[in-house]
């Protein structure tokens, strides 16, 4: 059935695959031209609340967390009202640094943030070196430290990472470059911090890696089939909207993205956990 058209997204079809009660998208931003840009930061068009919800009511799913964008820093401004303006099934991911005062994480607490994140992609507010005193501060708040790295700089930061006693959750399939995929480095040293306990993936940007291309996103879809079926119980989906690192003239199939679930968790059970049970326990929120 086609439904109203979103923007940053191309296509109008529902997908194929109905969202299960409470399911969550783990990982989209809001974007407000209201916030002055922070140094380094990648520069993208508005993306309102509203907006948001269109790609709700496509693709099915009633709760999601907001992730700060690198474009603003440290400034959590934008997240915060969306996460104010999308109400109380959102949660949100900060960016902060070592500067930061415990008032003000109990003030990020309060206002529904559960993690911090470090976008080591590209010079911005945040280095490796702040991951470690920052993991043991927010860990005592059952926070997690969020992080998007290349996927070969994870690799060379593979010490730093089997240190941290704390939640690590990695984006964008880990960014496993492509075309070696599951036989890379990348994989390897995430698969072993899994089995470690305390690091989740996000099954999300599947385009960011790819050298097959959509719809079906093949090298991409080997490492999340590999990273689901490994540990389904560290993964979590995200639709990573307004898909800030793709051209406007670009942007993916949101729907095609969404179905890309079914080929990546054939089993429904494993589905739902991704989906609903995974989030409630990373993000705090009730259980369904």
């Amino acid at each position: 059935m086609a439904q109203q058209p979103v923007p940053f997204s191309v296509g109008t079809e529902a997908p194929r695959f109905r969202a299960p009660p409470n399911a969550c998208d783990c990982h989209f931003h809001i974007y407000d031209n209201r916030t002055p840009p922070a140094p380094g930061g990648l520069a993208a068009p508005d993306a309102s609340p509203d907006d948001y919800r269109k790609l709700q009511q496509r693709i099915g799913t009633t709760r999601g967390v907001v992730i700060q964008p690198s474009l603003y820093g440290t400034d959590n401004t934008p997240t915060l009202r969306g996460m104010a303006a999308l109400g109380p099934n959102f949660r949100g991911v900060a960016v902060v640094n070592t500067s930061v005062t415990d008032a003000e994480l109990q003030r990020l607490h309060a206002a529904g943030i559960r993690g911090i994140r470090f976008n080591l992609a590209q010079f911005g507010a945040t280095t490796l070196e702040m991951l470690e005193p920052l993991s043991q501060r927010v860990d005592a708040l059952g926070w997690h430290c969020q992080i998007n790295m290349p996927g070969e700089k994870i690799v060379e930061a593979g010490d730093t990472f089997r240190r941290v006693r704390g939640k690590l959750v990695f984006d964008h399939l880990a960014h496993c470059p492509q075309p070696a995929g599951v036989e890379s480095e990348t994989f390897k040293v995430i698969r072993a911090l899994i089995d470690k306990g305390n690091t989740w993936v996000k099954l999300s940007g599947a385009y960011a890696d790819t050298k097959s291309g959509p719809p079906a996103y093949a090298d991409s879809s080997a490492v999340a089939r590999a990273f689901a079926a490994a540990a389904p119980q560290r993964m979590v989906w995200g639709s990573d909207w307004p898909h800030p690192t793709e051209a406007m003239d670009k942007k993916p199939d949101d729907a095609v993205l969404f179905d890309l679930l079914t080929n990546w968790v054939p089993d429904e059970a494993a589905r739902k956990r991704i989906l609903v049970d995974n989030p409630a326990e990373l993000y705090d929120f009730p259980k369904s």
